[in-house]
C-alpha cells in the first residue's frame, strides 16, 4: 500500500488560460528523455496515443541526448522500432506545434523560449518527493540514505534551475526492503507513467491547481560519481557498505586498494558477530576468511562486512582470493602481522568539471 499526497492551491495559472479551460485531450506530446526510467513514461504514452476510442496523446515525438555508448539510448532505442519521429538534442524539432512538453530523466537545461513554445510548458516526471533530493540522481541517493518512504512528483519545468517548480501531483511509495538502485527505478518509473496519464487526462485542473514547493526540507541528489565506489573502511558501517553497493552497484563495483593496486569488489553482506573474529583491535581494512560462509570478511567502522567477489586481472570468489593470496600468508604470520594483510581506501582524483551546456 501506498499513500497519496496531491497537492493544489490557485496561486499558479498554466499559459494561456482562458484556452486552456477549454482545450480538452489527445494531446500533442514531445517528450524529452534518455533512459530506462524515462522509457516507462514514453511507452505508456505511446500506448495512449493508439488508442482509439479517448485518446489522451495525439501526435507524439521524442527529444534524446545523443549516444555515448555503441548500444543506444533505451528511449531512442524504443521510439525508432515504434517509428516515433526522433530528434537528436540540440535539436528539438517544431515544438510550436505541440500542446505540452513531458521531460524524464533528461539532463539538459531547458530555456524559458523552448518552455514558452508550449501552451501547457514543460511537465518533469521525477523520482523524489520534492523538494527533497533535487538532481540527478535521487533514486541512488534514497538508496544510499536508507530511506524508508520515497515518491515520484510531477511538477511543471522552470527555466534555469532543475527541479523547483510547481507540484502538479505527487504521491509516496514505500520503498522495498533491501533493493537496489535499479529494481526501485523500476517500480518508481511504472508508477511515474500512470501519474503522468492521469494528469494528461484533465491537464488544465491540475495546471490550475498545481503548487509551489515547500522551501523547508530541500535537500540535493547530486550525480553519481566514480570516486563514490570508493569504499572508506574506517568511516563506514556494514550497513552503510552493503547500502552503497546496492545503490551505485549496477554502475560499477566498489572500490579498494590492496598491496599497492586498486581492487574491485562485489556481492557485500553484512555478517552477524562470529565468535571468531569479534577482535575489535584489528584495523578498519584487515581481513579474515570465514569457512563456513565462504566469504571474505572485512574490519569496517562498526564490525565487519562479507566481501563474496574479488576482481584483480580476474574474477575470483572469497575462496579462490584467500587460497591463492592470503592463505600462505596468514600461516607464517603472527595475528599482529596477518593486519598488514589489509584494503586500504582507494583515493581517485576528481576529473576536471567541464563547462555546463548550454540551454536551448
Amino acid at each position: 500500500m501506498y499513500s497519496v499526497i496531491r497537492l493544489y492551491t490557485e496561486t499558479h495559472k498554466a499559459p494561456n488560460n482562458e484556452q486552456c479551460e477549454e482545450a480538452q485531450p489527445p494531446w500533442n506530446v514531445m517528450f524529452f528523455g534518455t533512459d530506462d526510467f524515462a522509457l516507462e513514461s514514453l511507452k505508456i504514452l505511446n500506448q495512449f496515443s493508439k488508442k482509439t476510442y479517448n485518446p489522451v496523446v495525439g501526435r507524439l515525438e521524442v527529444v534524446t541526448l545523443p549516444a555515448q555508448v555503441p548500444k543506444g539510448l533505451p528511449v531512442k532505442n524504443y521510439a525508432e522500432q515504434q517509428g516515433i519521429p526522433v530528434h537528436v538534442w540540440p535539436s528539438t524539432g517544431q515544438c510550436d506545434q505541440f500542446d505540452v512538453g513531458v521531460v524524464a530523466s533528461f539532463g539538459r537545461l531547458l530555456s524559458e523560449d523552448l518552455i514558452l513554445k508550449f501552451p501547457y510548458g514543460i511537465l518533469n516526471v521525477h523520482p523524489s518527493c520534492l523538494p527533497k533530493f533535487r538532481g540527478p540522481a535521487p533514486i541512488v541517493h534514497t538508496i544510499l540514505n536508507g530511506d524508508k518512504k520515497t515518491g515520484v512528483t510531477i511538477m511543471q519545468i522552470r527555466p534555469k534551475r532543475f527541479d523547483v517548480g510547481p507540484i502538479v501531483m505527487q504521491e509516496m511509495y514505500p520503498v522495498p526492503l533491501r533493493c537496489t538502485a535499479k529494481e526501485l527505478e523500476a517500480v518508481l518509473s511504472k508508477h511515474g507513467a500512470e501519474m503522468l496519464i492521469s494528469v494528461l487526462n484533465n491537464l488544465p485542473w491540475y495546471l490550475r491547481h498545481s503548487t509551489q514547493q515547500p522551501k523547508e526540507g530541500v535537500t540535493f541528489a547530486p550525480k553519481i560519481t566514480a570516486s563514490m565506489s570508493c569504499i572508506k573502511w574506517e568511516e563506514q558501517s556494514a550497513e552503510q557498505i552493503v547500502r552503497l553497493e546496492r545503490a551505485v552497484g549496477f554502475l560499477m563495483p566498489l572500490q579498494a586498494v590492496w598491496m599497492g593496486s586498486p581492487i574491485k569488489l562485489r556481492n557485500f553482506v553484512e555478517v552477524p558477530d562470529f565468535d571468531n573474529i569479534s577482535d575489535t583491535a584489528s584495523l578498519p581494512g584487515c581481513l579474515r576468511y570465514h569457512r563456513a560462509s565462504q566469504r571474505l570478511l572485512v574490519r569496517c567502522k562498526d564490525g565487519w562486512v562479507g566481501v563474496g567477489t574479488i576482481i584483480l586481472k580476474k574474477k575470483l570468489s572469497a575462496t579462490d582470493f584467500y587460497n591463492g593470496y592470503l592463505h600462505h600468508w596468514f600461516v607464517q604470520k603472527s595475528t599482529m602481522q596477518q593486519d598488514e594483510c589489509r584494503f586500504h581506501t582507494l583515493c581517485l582524483q576528481p576529473k576536471t568539471k567541464k563547462k555546463q551546456r548550454r540551454e536551448v
